[in-house]
């Protein structure tokens, strides 16, 4: 009898701790893990940009990266949630259309790129961050994303525009302002690609920011990409590509000590 009990026991501490784990998805496999994070891409459309000689070279960056993204390519995570607006405009607090995920679902790179470049045409007269970071914000409340891990790409030379400021001087980039990012997921990076080493290093030094990361590449290296691609092989295969924008483009930025 007391055998029995036991057994029955031990049966309902299987059944039990099975249940749990059906509950909390830990017998879902490896390959099919829900994704978790969200990605949010900001395009400089200005003239600036443009005429800085990174826009065309950029574009085409970015069709490869949210490809690679997108298919889950060299254990990059496929973002459960992507949005890729501008952060220009014609004028200050102009609203924004941001595009959604499903307008990259079963595209290839060269359709990224057409579609970038016909949504992003380089005739932005300012970059407004603040605007775009405000943005950035407003979408992820509203659509409940609040706890995931974001990041916030921005392909931009990093210049702000503020009417009164000298672009060279320190003030100018102690304008930015993050503070609408800081609350919205205990993990938040911030990614800016295309600057200067000035620019990176006002960023880094100048701009306010708490719990929000911040991860700076130099123009001079982003521009050097295409030097990974081997010819005449598939995006999926191209190793030393995907190697080095993990290396360089998604480095996992340590949180600051607050």
């Amino acid at each position: 009898m007391k055998r029995l009990i036991t057994q029955t026991r031990v049966l309902t501490l299987i059944v039990t701790a099975v249940l749990l784990c059906l509950t909390a998805g830990c017998l879902i496999e490896p390959g099919e893990r829900k994704p978790r994070t969200t990605l949010f891409v900001g395009v400089d459309a200005s003239g600036s940009f443009k005429h800085s000689g990174n826009y065309d070279n950029a574009l085409r960056f970015m069709s490869h990266y949210i490809y690679a993204h997108m298919n889950s390519l060299g254990g990059l995570e496929k973002p459960q949630a992507l949005f890729v607006g501008s952060v220009g405009g014609k004028r200050r607090d102009e609203p924004k259309t941001f595009h959604p995920i499903h307008d990259f679902e079963g595209k290839s790179v060269r359709e990224i790129e057409a579609q970038l470049r016909e949504w992003f045409r380089p005739d932005d007269t300012l970059t407004d961050f603040n605007s775009f970071f405000e943005e950035v914000a407003r979408i992820t409340k509203e659509r409940n994303l609040v706890l995931a891990p974001i990041t916030v790409m921005l392909v931009s030379d990093g210049v702000p525009d503020f009417v009164g400021s000298d672009k060279n001087k320190k003030a100018v980039y102690q304008q930015i302002n993050l503070q609408p990012l800081e609350y919205l997921s205990r993990n938040i990076t911030v990614r800016l690609t295309y600057a200067s080493p000035t620019v990176g290093k006002y960023w880094r030094t100048e701009v306010k920011r708490q719990r929000v990361r911040l991860w700076t590449v130099d123009s001079n290296v982003m521009k050097r990409w295409p030097e990974y691609i081997d010819p005449g092989v598939e995006v999926a295969q191209q190793v030393r590509f995907l190697n080095w924008m993990k290396d360089n483009v998604d480095f996992k930025v340590r949180a600051r000590r607050i």
